[in-house]
């Protein structure tokens, strides 16, 4: 794990466990240093994000159980951190988001840690891959069917994709029971396999009574921070500083 945290700060801050994406199969770190340094700056939060496991060769349930964990040891550490206990959120990208997703059904279900909000940019939810958005999108950019087809083959193993008995701790969107969860952030890129999945899950969330926001971005396809000048890249990084502001600060004593 790698906690970054902003340069000024006395008073017990937010904390924010950070999981990266990578469709389970990559990612580190590196790939979200400067994401995660803008977060802890420009929100004023603690920033756990954590290296976990990958598949293939650490298939689920260890990348799930390596983020719960993690939250865990910074629930149990958060007087050290300079954490306030009662505002612990977790968030993602991608992949990173599935997990996240995950972590927050673990949370429940085990009795803990709290957590005030979840932040899903983009998820990577449901292993059996039959929305529209899904079957229709075999070549847009960065991320598309093969590549969901792979990402799930490698998390789950080969042939297990889509049959009965998947764990909703590995794809939140086969959860039954959405409820008392934390409030939500979902976000979904227009030209995006994932897109209608997020929606789907979103509109889940509002119905078990989770206060939950959807933003859907028009024109843009996953990955489209990669063009960092670009104008709804700027419009994403404001609506995630925004919305985890928000979440992380209404009503605390600043």
């Amino acid at each position: 794990m790698r906690i970054y945290r902003p340069e000024e700060s006395d008073a017990p801050l937010p904390g924010l466990l950070y999981i990266h994406g990578g469709g389970f199969v990559m990612g580190n770190l590196e790939l979200v240093d400067h994401e995660v340094k803008r977060i802890a700056s420009e929100v004023g939060v603690v920033v756990v994000c954590v290296d976990y496991r990958l598949a293939p060769e650490n298939p689920f349930p260890a990348p799930p159980e390596d983020c719960y964990a993690a939250l865990t040891w910074t629930a149990e550490h958060a007087e050290e951190l300079g954490i306030d206990p009662e505002r612990l959120a977790v968030g993602g990208e991608s992949a990173g988001a599935g997990l996240a997703a995950a972590v927050t059904l673990l949370a429940r279900d085990r009795g803990g840690p709290t957590l005030c909000f979840q932040y899903l940019a983009v998820p990577e939810l449901d292993d059996r891959l039959g929305t529209p958005s899904m079957r229709d999108y075999h070549d847009t950019p960065i991320w598309h069917r093969s590549a969901a087809e792979f990402s799930w083959d490698s998390y789950l193993g080969p042939g297990v994709r889509g049959t009965d008995g998947v764990s909703a701790y590995a794809a939140p969107a086969r959860a039954e029971d959405l409820s008392d969860l934390p409030p939500a952030f979902v976000s979904v890129c227009q030209f995006d396999p994932l897109r209608d999945e997020g929606i789907a899950y979103a509109q889940r969330l509002a119905q078990a009574n989770i206060p939950t926001e959807l933003v859907l971005y028009p024109g843009t396809f996953h990955g489209t921070a990669i063009v960092q000048q670009a104008a709804i890249t700027r419009r994403i990084v404001a609506d995630q500083i925004a919305a985890l502001h928000r979440a992380l600060h209404a009503g605390a004593q600043q």
